[in-house]
């Protein structure tokens, strides 16, 4: 069986996978800066500082695959965003090819594009529009990752990640939802399928209100489980009780787009006589 290297074990997303990828991998080794609390004692453990490339060398070591989803998960400071998202994600991709490592999944995000409005479907080719800081990172590792499987061989896919979680919890989460399950799935085809050299999906499920085409994960075996129209009514209840937001309203990004948000608002009129 492959040694699978999961980074960012203590996260949100780390917390759910760390229940669902034993079965699959069970030679699966956790990182992240610090344990989780609730580590277990069968479950497998190195804390490493990515923006330290020799403690990224030696959590790769020995490893097939690796699923990178530490690093800074929502917007922050210019210095936090460098120190665990882009010195961090350079030298998780470095540090797997010095050790030999296969296979990259990389975590990348909705915010990488979130600054397209809701009503124009975005494939995986568009022009990368960031919605902050996070989002710039993330249009950095994807390029990072094209970068060391073109040059050096690694097979790499991309995730952008829409909204994780057991259900959507809003109207925008209705279009972006991803069921823990169907992450695991498309996790599996970047570490197993064999035509992988460089890929970017988006993590999402089936959602009917989707705002991206992902057609090529499915044409690589994706078939989600989890549907967002079955959590309509809880999400739109939800929603209800939200305050408008005209700038994440309009946007892909929601929220991402209007903090720190100064342009002027009669761009957004533009764009929505486009």
């Amino acid at each position: 069986m492959p040694r699978i290297l999961m980074t960012g074990a203590s996260g949100g997303i780390g917390t759910s996978l760390r229940k669902l990828l034993p079965p699959i991998y069970p030679d699966l080794l956790l990182s992240d800066i610090k344990p989780p609390a609730d580590l277990g004692a069968n479950e497998k453990f190195k804390a490493a500082d990515l923006a330290d490339l020799a403690q990224c060398e030696a959590i790769c070591e020995g490893v097939d695959g690796i699923i990178h989803f530490g690093g800074y998960s929502v917007e922050g400071t210019w210095d936090q965003i460098l120190q665990a998202n882009i010195i961090g994600g350079y030298n998780l991709f470095e540090a797997a090819y010095r050790k030999g490592v296969k296979r990259v999944v990389f975590a990348s995000s909705n915010h990488a594009v979130g600054f397209y409005p809701r009503h124009h479907k975005i494939g995986t080719d568009v022009t990368p529009r960031p919605d902050g800081r996070y989002g710039v990172s993330k249009v950095f590792g994807e390029a990072v990752g094209a970068l060391y499987a073109d040059k050096h061989g690694l097979k790499v896919t991309c995730l952008r990640i829409g909204n994780f979680g057991d259900m959507p919890l809003d109207q925008r989460r209705l279009s972006i939802w991803l069921k823990p399950d169907d992450l695991v799935q498309l996790c599996r085809i970047g570490l197993e399928h064999p035509d992988i050299h460089f890929e970017v999906f988006y993590g999402a499920s089936f959602n009917e209100r989707a705002w991206w085409d992902n057609h090529r994960a499915y044409e690589f075996g994706y078939r989600p489980t989890g549907r967002a129209e079955d959590f309509r009514e809880h999400a739109m209840a939800e929603q209800a009780k939200l305050k408008p937001d005209p700038v994440g309203d309009y946007f892909q990004g929601g929220a991402f787009c209007s903090m720190e948000y100064d342009a002027d608002p009669g761009r957004i009129i533009d764009w929505k006589k486009r």
